[in-house]
C-alpha cells in the first residue's frame, strides 16, 4: 500500500464509528493518483463534515502528501447507488391540498 493511501485510511479510521469498514482503492493514470474511499454509509456525514469542510481538509492534506512525492493526488468518496445526497432528500414530499380553496384555508390565521 502506498504512503498516500495509508495516510487516507489512517485519518478516516480515526474519524469514523466503523473503522473496519474503511477501504481504499488507488488508481494511477495520466491525470495523477485517484484514491477512492469506501466507508460505512452511517459514517458518511462524519467524513464529509458540515458543508464539506472535513472532506476538504482531508483533500488539502492529501495534496500536500502528494506534492512531497511530486504527484497529483485526489480523493473521491464513494457514494453507493440510492444513497442520499444533501440533507433533505430522505424526506417525503408534502401532500397537495385537494383543491385551491383548501390551500387558501390552510394559510388563514
Amino acid at each position: 500500500m502506498e504512503q498516500d493511501q495509508q495516510f487516507v485510511e489512517f485519518i478516516v479510521k480515526a474519524l469514523v464509528d466503523h473503522p473496519d469498514d474503511v477501504k481504499t482503492e488507488r488508481v494511477v493514470d495520466e491525470m495523477g493518483v485517484l484514491i477512492t474511499l469506501h466507508l460505512n454509509p452511517e459514517d458518511m456525514g462524519q467524513v464529509i463534515g458540515r458543508m464539506g469542510q472535513t472532506a476538504k481538509a482531508i483533500r488539502t492534506l492529501l495534496r500536500v502528501v502528494g506534492a512531497k512525492r511530486k504527484a497529483r493526488v485526489n480523493l473521491k468518496i464513494y457514494e453507493p447507488e440510492g444513497s442520499h445526497k444533501g440533507g433533505h432528500s430522505h424526506m417525503q414530499p408534502a401532500t397537495a391540498p385537494a383543491s385551491d380553496s383548501d390551500a387558501i384555508d390552510d394559510f388563514k390565521l
